[in-house]
C-alpha cells in the first residue's frame, strides 16, 4: 500500500502524465476558478448547521481560502495535503470535517493529531473544545513535561480526540495498559514537514505500525517538502493536494524590514526599536535558550515587561509565560523556535528576528506569528556582518527584496551605557540561576556570613537596577549621589 500511495502522491505533487493526474489538474483548475466566486458561509462547503453555529460563536464569519479548498475534499472522504501560509485557518480546515464525522458516528479514540511542539498541541485542543462544545467533544493533550500517570487517567476515559507530540505518545503506547489506537479513524499531522523530518522519524514509523491502515490522513503545513519518501511513510491513499499559494510565501499585509547592524550593538538596537514602537506587543526570536533567557533578563532590568519561552523551562512555566503574553500581562515574549510553529496569538503587532534563522523556511513560520487572519503586522530582522549570506537566502526564498527599517544611530548610541550595565546584571542573574540548578538541596546550611553577604549584594543590585530604569538625565546624577553617600559612611 505504501508503494501505491507513494506513486499517487508523486504524480499529484509533481504534476504528472497519466489520466489520473490530468483529471486532478482539471479539478485543481476548477477549484481555483471557484475561489473567484464569493463563498459566504460554511454551509456552502457542506458543514452542518450545528458546526456553522459554533463557527459563528468563534467569530468565523466566512471560510478562508484553504478552508474553501480543503473542507469539501475532506468531506468527500479523501486524504488531504494542505499547503497555505501561516494564519490562514488550517486548523479549522481539518477540525470541521473531523467533528462532522464524529457527529455522523460517535466513537471513542476517533482521531489522533500529531504536532511537533507542546504549545501547539494545547492550542489545537482549545480550538477543538471551542468548536465541539455544543456536541460534547472530549479531548486529551498528551505531551512531555507533564506527569504520565495523570495522562494515563485521562486516556483511560477514552476521549474522542487525542492531540499529542510523537515522543510522549510512544511512551503511552508502550507503557500504558489498555491504551490502543486500533480503532482510529483519522490521523492528522499539523506542521507535517517538521513531524516527517529526521527528528521524529522513528516515532512516526512506530505510530504508523500500530494504527489501522484503513483510515483518513491529513497533512497540513505552511511549508511542505516534496520528498516522496516522507509522504510514503505517512501512507496516504490517493491524496488531494490543496495548495492555496506558492510553496513558500508570506502574507500580503505583513510589512517586512531588516536592520543591518554591528553584532556588538544588537541589544542597543533592540531596546531602541522597542522604545520607538512602544505600545505594541512583540515576539522576539532568539537562536538559543540561553540567549532568549539573557535578553529577557536584560529587558526586565531596563523596565520592559519581557518574559521568556524556551525548551529549558518546565512545561508549567512555558504555559504560564504563554498565557501571560496572551492575556497582555506582558508586552514582550522572548522565544526560541519552539514558538515559531502554529501558535495563534492575535494581538502580536511586531516580530523581531534577534538572531536570523539558519533555515530559511523557519523565517516564514516566525514572521507568521503576526499579521494573522487578515490583520496587518510588522517584522524586523537583525542582520549582522556574519548573517549576510543567510539573509540573502531568505530574500531568494520569499522572492522579494526587503527594505531597511529606519533607525537613528545617534539615538541608539546614547543607550550604550545603560544597556551595557543591564547586560552585566543579566549575566550575573544567569550565573546565579545556573548555580542554583547545580547546587544540591542540602548544601546551603545556616551560614550567617554567607547569608548577610548575599543580602548586601541583593540590596546593591536592586538599587542599581532601579537606577537603570530612570531617564538618562538623572542616571549619572544618582550614581554620583550614591557613591558620595557610600564613601562618607566609610
Amino acid at each position: 500500500m505504501a508503494d501505491d500511495s507513494g506513486k499517487s502522491v508523486a504524480i499529484k505533487t509533481d504534476g504528472a502524465k497519466d489520466e489520473d493526474s490530468s483529471s486532478d489538474d482539471d479539478n485543481s483548475n476548477v477549484n481555483i476558478a471557484e475561489n473567484d466566486k464569493p463563498v459566504k458561509t460554511f454551509k456552502d462547503l457542506g458543514v452542518t448547521e450545528v458546526l456553522c453555529e459554533a463557527c459563528e460563536q468563534l467569530g468565523w464569519k466566512t471560510p478562508t481560502k484553504i478552508q474553501v479548498e480543503a473542507i469539501p475534499v475532506a468531506l468527500q472522504g479523501k486524504d488531504v495535503i494542505g499547503l497555505a501560509e501561516t494564519g490562514s485557518g488550517k486548523t479549522g480546515a481539518f477540525a470541521l470535517p473531523i467533528l462532522q464525522s464524529l457527529l455522523a458516528s460517535a466513537q471513542r479514540l476517533h482521531t489522533l493529531i500529531l504536532t511537533p511542539t507542546r504549545e501547539l498541541a494545547f492550542q489545537i485542543a482549545e480550538q477543538f473544545e471551542a468548536l465541539g462544545s455544543s456536541i460534547g467533544v472530549k479531548t486529551a493533550v498528551i505531551v512531555g513535561g507533564i506527569d504520565m500517570m495523570s495522562q494515563s487517567l485521562v486516556l483511560a476515559k477514552k476521549p474522542h480526540i487525542v492531540i499529542a507530540t510523537p515522543g510522549r505518545l510512544i511512551d503511552h503506547l508502550e507503557n500504558t495498559k489498555g491504551f490502543s489506537l486500533r480503532a482510529l479513524k483519522f490521523l492528522v499531522m499539523d506542521e507535517a514537514d517538521r513531524i516527517l523530518n529526521m527528528d521524529f522519524e522513528t516515532e512516526v514509523d512506530k505510530i504508523l505500525k500500530v494504527i489501522p491502515r484503513d483510515r483518513r490522513t491529513f497533512l497540513f503545513s505552511a511549508t511542505m517538502t516534496k520528498k516522496v519518501a516522507k509522504l510514503q511513510r505517512a501512507a496516504l491513499k490517493d491524496p488531494v493536494k490543496c495548495a492555496v499559494n506558492t510553496k513558500y510565501s508570506t502574507v500580503e499585509k505583513l510589512q517586512q524590514y531588516y536592520v543591518f547592524i554591528p553584532s556588538k550593538y544588537k541589544d542597543c538596537y533592540l531596546v531602541s526599536i522597542i522604545n520607538e514602537l512602544a505600545g505594541n506587543s512583540f515576539m522576539i526570536f532568539c537562536s538559543t535558550c540561553n540567549n532568549a533567557q539573557r535578553v529577557a533578563l536584560l529587558l526586565r532590568n531596563l523596565g520592559i515587561t519581557a518574559i521568556p519561552l524556551h525548551g529549558q523551562m518546565s512545561q508549567n512555566k512555558r504555559l504560564g509565560s504563554l498565557n501571560k503574553f496572551k492575556s497582555k500581562a506582558r508586552s514582550v515574549l522572548l522565544a526560541t523556535d519552539v514558538a515559531s510553529r502554529g501558535l495563534d496569538i492575535p494581538h502580536v503587532d511586531c516580530v523581531i528576528n534577534y538572531d536570523i534563522p539558519t533555515h530559511s523556511k523557519d523565517y516564514i513560520h516566525r514572521v507568521g506569528r503576526t499579521a494573522r487572519a487578515g490583520r496587518s503586522g510588522k517584522s524586523i530582522t537583525f542582520v549582522t556582518q556574519y548573517d549576510v549570506e543567510l539573509f540573502q537566502r531568505i530574500e531568494t526564498l520569499i522572492g522579494k527584496k526587503l527594505p531597511a527599517f529606519p533607525t537613528q544611530e545617534e539615538e541608539v548610541m546614547m543607550l550604550v551605557e545603560r544597556v551595557s550595565e543591564a547586560q552585566r546584571f543579566a549575566r550575573i542573574e544567569m550565573k546565579e540561576q545556573g548555580e542554583k540548578r547545580k547546587r544540591p538541596r542540602g548544601e546551603e546550611g545556616d551560614d550567617t556570613e554567607q547569608w548577610q553577604r548575599g543580602r548586601r549584594k541583593t540590596w546593591w543590585s536592586r538599587m542599581e537596577r532601579r537606577t537603570l530604569k530612570l531617564p538618562v538625565e538623572l542616571h549619572n546624577t544618582v550614581h554620583i549621589v550614591r557613591y558620595y553617600v557610600i564613601f562618607s559612611l566609610i
